[in-house]
């Protein structure tokens, strides 16, 4: 009985003391932790995370760089962590770069009061386009003659000294300024990302480019070839207006997105901080190729010459332009039939002028004999469809047929009294007249002008009218419809009037 009595109690007592000690050990629990109740650091500091630290890469973070560039142009809101920041750029707009000096008190003091030269590069951020930045850039070239990929909008410039544009690096340029004093740069970009996809169909991404800034110090000799920093970051190119679409379009995806997806991604700053970089290297293929500029008698407009060896001078047949003052002539040279006798160098030449500038470095060593000697399928095989039948029709030298053939005879005094000999039957039948072919394509008056003027040599603002001769000798003007209404390789005799008014002539056709 007293067993049966005390055994409760024990059971009291140990339930007693197990509710103390839970008890004790929710103590802490609730309460609000001060200042000094918590210390991340030193849980840090414990051996386990020591271990781990020790086997990251160090922090650059921390690290103040020299000198730092700032692009005024928002980052987009559509990108992850950790990723790096990507700016939308409108084609043509200025952007201003901030040039800022982060040196500390004594650091670099080689360069203080002094000048150091920054290059600033539009470049390809995919390393698939960078192998083939050469081709990409002479296509970009000829496509559009006289345009440059970046320009300094100087006017906008501040502290900027000595802004230099070579004319064989379209994505470069660079300058002077003193980093102890406020420079802000002003850039613009003229092409656009679609331009450089492989398949245009429409509704493309775009490639992204990166605009990279290397600085240079001056060394012993004067030159400012001593590296200092270099910094980029990427950027993809709109047309006008379409970055700010692109900028509010990433905005208003994020705005959909649930709180724990938006976490994912960085926020929008209103400015692009280009982050530290291995310095851009030397171009090395600057005189493997010939400039297409150089050698060519073929250009009726001005282009900049290409990434052509500085110390290369044109071939002698360049002076020859000059000679040929008239379209028509520049026109025909440009599309002559390349020859098996073509050396490899004549024919990249030949690739240049008829817009094969993509396909040259695959046809390097490619001589005339070689290049004609390929068949339709591997031309085909070689460029792809639309491109290879155009480069199998050239090389096989196939003309276009003309819309109109008219064929003319300068009339003279020798003709008139021979061919009024040959009316009264006093001549021989067999009176001999030379014609000459004049191709048409247009079907104007105004090419009519143009290729007579040629024929006769002389400019075409010297021929005021063209007449027809009509109906009892009525002179007709000869407009573009009665051009369109002629039939083809049909024959005049052009005579010639003085006009009374000034040095021109009126041609009629007879």
């Amino acid at each position: 009985m007293a067993w049966a009595l005390k055994l409760p109690l024990t059971d009291e007592v140990i339930e007693s003391g197990l509710v103390q000690d839970f008890d004790a050990s929710l103590s802490g629990i609730g309460q609000e932790l001060g200042a000094g109740a918590y210390s991340m650091s030193d849980v840090l500091a414990l051996p386990i995370f020591k271990q781990e630290e020790s086997n990251l890469p160090p922090d650059n973070d921390n690290k103040i760089l020299p000198f730092q560039y700032v692009l005024c142009a928002a980052t987009s809101p559509a990108v992850k962590l950790h990723d790096e920041t990507l700016t939308y750029l409108n084609q043509g707009q200025s952007y201003e770069i901030r040039m800022l000096d982060n040196r500390k008190m004594g650091e670099l003091p080689e360069i203080t009061g002094k000048m150091v030269k920054s290059i600033i590069r539009v470049v390809f951020h995919d390393r698939r386009l960078q192998y083939t930045e050469h081709q990409q850039l002479e296509g970009w070239r000829w496509n559009r003659p006289g345009d440059r990929i970046l320009d300094l909008d100087i006017p906008m410039s501040v502290g900027m000294i000595d802004p230099r544009a070579n004319p064989t690096q379209l994505n470069t340029v660079e300058f002077l300024w003193d980093p102890s004093k406020r420079t802000s740069v002003f850039m613009q970009v003229h092409c656009i990302s679609t331009e450089f996809t492989m398949r245009k169909h429409g509704g493309e991404k775009g490639v992204p480019f990166r605009i990279q800034i290397d600085t240079f110090k001056e060394n012993e000799g004067g030159e400012y070839t001593e590296h200092l920093h270099s910094a980029s970051c990427q950027v993809k190119v709109f047309k006008p207006k379409g970055a700010d679409r692109k900028q509010k379009t990433d905005r208003e995806k994020m705005e959909k997105r649930a709180p724990q997806e938006k976490e994912k991604y960085q926020p929008s700053y209103e400015t692009t901080i280009l982050t530290e970089c291995s310095p851009w290297p030397e171009i090395t293929y600057v005189n493997n190729s010939p400039s297409p500029s150089f050698n060519s008698s073929t250009n009726s407009f001005p282009v900049p010459e290409g990434n052509g060896s500085p110390s290369h001078q044109p071939e002698p047949v360049v002076q020859a332009v000059d000679t040929q003052p008239f379209t028509f002539q520049l026109y025909s040279d440009s599309t002559k039939n390349l020859l098996p006798a073509t050396t490899p160098q004549d024919a990249q030449q030949w690739l240049h002028r008829n817009r094969f500038s993509p396909f040259c470095r695959l046809f390097t060593n490619f001589s005339g004999a070689d290049l004609l000697k390929l068949t339709r399928e591997d031309v085909i095989q070689i460029c792809g469809p639309a491109d290879g039948i155009r480069l199998f029709n050239a090389l096989k030298g196939r003309v276009v047929r003309p819309r109109l053939t008219v064929y003319v005879c300068q009339e003279s005094q020798q003709a008139r009294e021979q061919q009024q000999k040959h009316e009264n039957g006093d001549a021989a039948s067999n009176t001999f007249f030379v014609y000459h072919a004049i191709y048409l394509e247009d079907l104007t008056a105004t090419e009519l002008t143009e290729k007579i003027a040629q024929l006769f040599n002389i400019s075409p603002r010297q021929i005021n009218q063209i007449f027809k001769q009509g109906p009892t000798g009525i002179h007709v003007l000869v407009s573009d419809e009665m051009i369109q209404n002629f039939q083809d390789e049909v024959c005049f005799v052009l005579d010639t009037m003085k006009d009374e008014t000034n040095d021109g002539y009126h041609i009629i056709l007879k």
